[in-house]
């Protein structure tokens, strides 16, 4: 998967695959991959840089790891990157120079999160030829007014996520990433709108999945999330290996004469 065409024609067809990832060495493990498409959030901010939220991560942030990523990635993948903490709440001047910057480092989409108040942003990214996925549900840059848990539990917070689907296609946008979601909810939503949903804690009736490359592979110790699946224990073959490292080291069995000039 190359472009937001091929993304949005797998509407109900094939589930679709994307991991959120930030560097260049992740990028390479990505092009040899069969996942589909590469989600460059602005979650670089506590994975990488040990923040306490995403609200640290800025435009500047974002275009230099997504150009780390795009040469990785060598147009093999599609590749969306992160719209940082207010960067579509400042009107449409912003937007677009935030998009232009993010475009121009190799992104060939951008997500933002949140639709009410800045529709008619998305809009008018999309009216400029600017690929746009959506982000509703738990939105991690709202966390000092929602906290991270899971959102439409209610009958009227479900019709809210609803609305706010149907306004996310409305604007133009080619699909909707869907967090921390009940998982009847996130079906329901991925049956009423015509552009794929990626769901992470939503279920499996979306149209796709994304997990963070080091959370499904076991880089991350010591976090958990009841949306994650380790798919590799990443830690332990770290461990392991520093260990023999050190080991050969203090052994004066590293380096050997093969290994030296």
């Amino acid at each position: 998967m190359k472009s937001a065409v091929e993304f949005k024609a797998r509407k109900g067809k094939a589930p679709i695959s994307m991991v959120s990832a930030y560097t260049h060495w992740e990028g390479k493990f990505l092009a040899a991959s069969p996942v589909d498409c590469v989600l460059v959030g602005d979650s670089v901010a506590t994975v990488v840089d040990g923040e306490p939220t995403t609200v640290a991560a800025t435009p500047e942030i974002m275009a230099r790891h997504t150009a780390a990523m795009a040469r990785a990635l060598g147009g093999q993948k599609f590749l969306i990157a992160d719209f940082p903490l207010l960067a579509a709440r400042k009107g449409i001047g912003p937007a677009l120079d935030c998009a232009a910057l993010l475009l121009r480092a190799g992104a060939h989409a951008v997500k933002i999160e949140g639709v009410d108040g800045h529709e008619d942003v998305l809009r008018h990214l999309v009216q400029s030829g600017i690929p746009v996925i959506g982000h509703l549900g738990l939105t991690p840059q709202s966390v000092h007014s929602i906290g991270y848990k899971v959102q439409g539990k209610t009958k009227e917070g479900a019709a809210n996520l609803l609305r706010q689907a149907k306004a996310v296609e409305a604007a133009g946008c080619s699909g909707v990433v869907l967090e921390c979601v009940p998982a009847d909810l996130a079906a329901e939503i991925t049956a009423a709108i015509a552009i794929p949903t990626i769901g992470i804690g939503a279920g499996a009736g979306c149209d796709g999945q994304v997990l963070v490359f080091h959370d499904m592979l076991g880089l991350n110790p010591g976090f958990s999330a009841k949306f994650v699946r380790t798919f590799a224990d990443g830690n332990k073959l770290v461990t392991e290996g520093l260990k023999a490292y050190h080991d050969a080291v203090t052994a004066r069995t590293f380096p050997s004469d093969r290994e030296s000039y």
